[in-house]
């Protein structure tokens, strides 16, 4: 039986956007979130409505060959007004938590572009980018004189869904960010043979299971995590527990999973009920809001 081939990502979404009057464009992705040690990384692509089609080949970074990836970066390159990779190493995640890393790295990311965007457009269900009213990340960045002018994101944030499965902007920003990190870990493995980085990147395998039962954990892992070898490891023994613990790293809501995140404290139970603030945005625009198949852009309401 004939399998159906999967559709290119395109610009569709972006330009529902560009229609409605929304300005620069950053779109962002991020890699490494599941790994057990190395950084975190975020890619970010800047553009703007007129924009071309993106290269041909642009597609989510999981789907292509590491060759495919490398050819692909000195076009994305080209293609965009600017584009830049920003990373939060592991000692970053295992001090403010992997959903602040996130957010570190993508600032890191942004403030290395020449322009600033006007709005971001993100994948995946939920908005690690916004400065919140609640400081629910701030305090992670409380070290004072630390990155003073690191951008901060104060524009409106759209979260799409699979986005770099269908946003080829999206999908450009993937591939850098995946062609960068794996270089990194590449680098590492010279230093840390033991782990096999040069081929799990380091993402659980039986190599690195193994490495970690027999070596113990090296300064790049992130050690606030359950990891093998470590003093006390035995909440979640054994190799399905290892696999576990990064899907629900690269999964869990934080909402839903705070706890196994090692976020800062959210707010107390007495602020929690007080309204939240609305954003001072435009009339017709909404924020931190997951787009589903299906959904129209233009309804979920960038515009400036």
């Amino acid at each position: 039986m004939a399998t159906t081939a999967r559709r290119a990502p395109t610009l569709r979404y972006e330009r529902e956007a560009w229609r409605s009057g929304a300005g620069l464009l950053a779109a962002v992705d991020e890699v490494g979130r599941g790994a057990l040690a190395g950084p975190v990384s975020v890619g970010v692509v800047l553009l703007s409505a007129d924009t071309k089609p993106a290269p041909l080949g642009v597609a989510d970074s999981k789907l292509l060959t590491p060759q495919a990836r490398e050819r692909l970066v000195p076009r994305i390159r080209r293609w965009a007004l600017d584009c830049a990779v920003g990373h939060a190493s592991a000692a970053e995640i295992d001090r403010i938590g992997i959903m602040a890393a996130l957010r570190l790295a993508a600032e890191r990311a942004v403030s290395q572009l020449s322009v600033k965007p006007d709005w971001v457009l993100l994948d995946g269900n939920h908005d690690y980018l916004s400065v919140s009213d609640d400081g629910l990340f701030d305090r992670a960045f409380e070290v004072a004189g630390e990155e003073p002018d690191r951008w901060r994101c104060r524009v409106p944030v759209r979260t799409l869904i699979k986005g770099d499965l269908k946003c080829s902007s999206i999908a450009a920003a993937s591939v850098l960010a995946k062609t960068e990190r794996d270089s990194i870990l590449i680098s590492l493995a010279q230093k840390y043979p033991q782990y096999g980085f040069e081929e799990n990147k380091a993402y659980s395998s039986p190599q690195h299971y193994a490495a970690l039962i027999e070596h113990g954990p090296s300064e790049i892992h992130r050690c606030s995590w359950n990891l093998p070898g470590r003093a006390g490891w035995s909440a979640w023994a054994g190799w399905a527990g290892l696999t576990e613990r990064a899907r629900l790293a690269e999964l869990a809501d934080l909402e839903e999973l705070p706890e196994l995140l090692e976020v800062p404290q959210r707010r107390s139970s007495a602020a929690a009920a007080e309204p939240a603030k609305t954003p001072d945005l435009p009339d017709n625009l909404t924020t931190n809001h997951a787009m589903g198949d299906d959904e129209q852009m233009m309804s979920a309401g960038i515009a400036r």
